[in-house]
């Protein structure tokens, strides 16, 4: 019995990150096979019924809608339920899954949004192959609840970790084209450009920004005139603005209303965490630190989704990437591994089936349970970079 526990153990030592890429590779599958055999469903009772992957139905039919001259921000019920709210470049690339059946369209956009993240957690620095193994694995229900609702969960949270493993690596080019490419997903991924305030070459990065912005902004003209466009954007940012007035999500607001009934200003709220989050900046002597960077790293996952006023439980594998590579890229103490451990339970199980339905519906969801640990987790790490002392992070720390 020891003799292969032993061998279990050098097994996971040796081969971890392809084990764990097995099980992304798996539960991408996995979660394909699930919504091309599920049964239609309704968004309201009495509703319509719209096939089980709603959201890559809305995402490809915002190809055809954007090459068929239409406003792709407006409601589609024959094609999909809910609208599109990404930008008019990310409809164009779409379209290279959009043609595709959708037997084969849908795994590739699962596979897309879960080896996107095991990439860019591959690439992490100063972080042991063990090390990334387990960031994942921490990860791997969050991203199959993601890839299970077809969302951009994961992508948008491997995207965010590989633009900062590619700055670390000086490959401006293609970590800037991350980032900008996030943000024509979601605008929030926007937040990963204060990444670039510890890199040199500030010109070059600024540079390829705004190259990769002009890239993505005009990209559509290949298939709609500027007139068209124009009208598009004007379109997508009144999209926008409504649908930020309209929610608050799992989120800092979403927990000020639910279990306070503060129906504060999303704008004092927004801003006061955009001045927490700027706040470790001030010491710009640690930025030379590969374990300051890593933690502002994990500081803007987490903080990407609570105070993101359309956070939803999906949207937490981005939270989760945060946690695991704050926790995994240092020494934890006794706090850390009881906060590891309520992160787990508060934001991964307690949405499972092994909670009792009851709960689910009448506290963990009315109440944003979800969020709590999130938040408490954040504030632990905004606590650390204020009190940082340099160190060094695991046995290699590249700069």
């Amino acid at each position: 019995m020891n003799l292969t526990k032993a061998n279990l153990i050098r097994t996971w030592q040796s081969r971890s990150l392809s084990i764990v890429l097995f099980a992304y590779v798996l539960i991408s599958v996995l979660a394909a096979v699930q919504g091309l055999t599920a049964g239609p469903k309704t968004y309201i009772p009495g509703g319509r019924p719209y096939i089980d992957y709603n959201n890559f139905r809305i995402f490809k039919f915002s190809f055809y809608h954007l090459i068929q001259g239409k406003d792709i921000y407006q409601l589609f019920p024959d094609d999909h339920w809910d609208l599109y709210k990404y930008s008019p470049g990310f409809a164009l690339c779409f379209g290279l899954l959009s043609w595709m059946p959708d037997i084969i369209g849908l795994l590739l956009w699962n596979l897309i949004n879960s080896l996107c993240l095991y990439a860019g957690v591959r690439l992490l620095p100063g972080i042991s192959d063990e090390k990334k193994s387990w960031i994942l694995l921490f990860c791997l229900l969050e991203m199959l609840l993601s890839i299970q609702n077809t969302q951009s969960n994961g992508l948008m949270a491997g995207l965010t970790v590989m633009a900062f493993a590619l700055a670390e690596r000086r490959n401006y080019f293609l970590s800037t084209l991350c980032v900008v490419f996030s943000f024509y997903i979601k605008i929030y991924g926007a937040a990963a450009f204060v990444l670039y305030l510890f890199y040199p070459d500030k010109l070059r990065l600024a540079g390829w920004s705004l190259f990769w912005m002009l890239f993505f902004a005009l990209l559509p003209l290949l298939v709609v005139d500027s007139h068209q466009l124009m009208l598009l954007y004007r379109s997508w940012l009144h999209l926008l603005l409504n649908d930020r007035s309209a929610s608050t999500g799992l989120s800092v607001m979403g927990i000020l209303v639910s279990w306070w009934h503060l129906d504060a200003a999303k704008n004092i709220v927004t801003g006061a965490g955009i001045i927490l989050f700027l706040l470790p900046l001030v010491y710009v002597r640690h930025y030379r630190d590969l374990h300051f960077r890593l933690l502002y790293l994990a500081n803007l996952l987490i903080w990407m989704v609570i105070f993101n006023h359309k956070a939803e439980s999906p949207t937490f594998v981005i939270v989760m990437a945060g946690i695991g590579i704050w926790y995994f890229s240092r020494q934890p103490d006794v706090m850390d591994k009881v906060l590891m451990i309520l992160s787990f339970l508060l934001i991964t199980m307690s949405v499972s089936d092994l909670v009792p339905a009851a709960v689910r519906n009448d506290f963990i969801r009315p109440y944003g349970i979800k969020a709590v640990m999130a938040i408490v987790i954040w504030c632990r790490i905004l606590y650390e970079q204020m009190t940082f002392r340099e160190r060094a992070v695991g046995s290699s720390v590249e700069r």
